[in-house]
């Protein structure tokens, strides 16, 4: 009782959406491909454990699902954010069930993991983040909504043109695998796209699952480790900027193949103790004024400037990392950090906004 309904491969849905796979498991609920018997095309499902609490948190996906799609039909920046097709309940043998209902479309991790060594092709990497922070201001600015997950895994591909849909397939999941397998020249299946038709994609940002509303945070705890902001992680109140953060830390690793900040656990200090200090190796020592600021202050630091549990840092700049690691050109480093700083800014009321990124000359170029 309470948890996921054991969703079987033939299993009919509201009397219209037919399970064929399992796409995904969570903590929260499972995704499966189903076919769309009405309509005759394929859509993903996501199903809800039964416990009271999932429901609510539910109930509060379908408040946010409803308000973008709302929205979407006065702003068309909303077409940079999922939609939600439907929503419905279900009895099974563990409960009721609230079952999610969304469009499809592999995940930007998946086509990352054709380009882990060098990074994706700086002009879509442009082209992707515009459409990102177009998604984001639009949640932001006409939704009220802080997105609270932006990571690759949460940015989903799709094709205005049918042409590509040889290029991209039209149902898979990426769970189980670290990459898509393309459709390059000629057909074959390849690891990379022609520039040109990388280019054809477009990106939508998926799952507020995790979202809530700018003048009501449901939990403390929010975003995946890497793209975490330094507020959250320090206990601070948060808002929009934590979103900015986490769009700083993709553009980042969709330029480079390589996670901005990837904390690693020590024998005596946690991997939140090494965020913090690998934060501070990148971006400098944390002013006194905005570190004690924080609820969680003295959790990692002893002093102003000085953390509790680890006392050897090596800074290292992001030009240093671009241009040594990368091999990044000068002419390439100094626009990419000039857009990707002000995302990184530790007071969130100096951090750049959506709209403020999206002006930038280094996204125009």
């Amino acid at each position: 009782a309470g948890g996921h309904h054991p969703v079987r491969e033939g299993e009919v849905f509201n009397m219209r959406y037919q399970a064929l796979r399992e796409l995904g498991c969570g903590t929260f609920a499972t995704v499966w491909l189903c076919q769309d018997m009405r309509r005759k095309k394929q859509v993903a499902v996501k199903v809800l454990k039964s416990r009271e609490s999932f429901a609510e948190a539910a109930q509060d996906e379908v408040a946010l699902l409803r308000c973008v799609s709302n929205m979407k039909k006065k702003d068309q920046a909303g077409e940079n954010i999922v939609c939600l097709l439907d929503d419905f309940r279900m009895i099974g043998e563990n409960g009721f069930h609230i079952l999610l209902l969304r469009a499809l479309g592999p995940s930007l991790r998946c086509l990352m993991g054709n380009y882990a060594a060098q990074g994706l092709p700086l002009p879509f990497v442009k082209k992707a983040l515009q459409q990102v922070l177009a998604g984001l201001h639009f949640l932001h600015k006409r939704c009220c909504i802080i997105h609270a997950d932006i990571k690759p895994e949460n940015i989903l591909l799709y094709g205005r043109d049918k042409s590509l849909q040889r290029l991209l397939p039209d149902t898979f999941g990426c769970g189980q695998r670290t990459d898509l397998r393309l459709k390059g020249p000629g057909g074959d299946l390849g690891n990379q796209l022609e520039e040109s038709d990388l280019l054809s994609i477009e990106v939508k940002i998926a799952d507020l699952g995790s979202a809530c509303w700018t003048y009501k945070p449901f939990s403390k705890e929010i975003q995946t480790q890497p793209y975490r902001a330094l507020e959250v992680l320090l206990g601070l109140d948060y808002g929009t900027p934590a979103d900015i953060w986490s769009m700083g830390c993709l553009a980042f690793e969709m330029a480079t193949g390589e996670c901005l900040f990837d904390p690693q656990p020590g024998k005596y200090f946690s991997r939140d103790d090494d965020h913090v200090a690998r934060i501070i190796e990148l971006l400098g020592r944390i002013p006194p004024q905005i570190a004690f600021s924080w609820n969680k202050a003295t959790k990692f630091f002893s002093r102003p400037g000085a953390l509790l549990r680890i006392s050897r840092l090596s800074p290292r700049s992001l030009h240093t990392i671009l241009a040594d690691r990368h091999k990044w050109t000068k002419h390439q480093v100094t626009p990419f950090t000039a857009f990707l700083l002000p995302a990184l800014q530790y007071a969130p009321d100096r951090r750049a906004t959506a709209a403020q990124c999206l002006q930038h000359a280094w996204l125009g170029a």
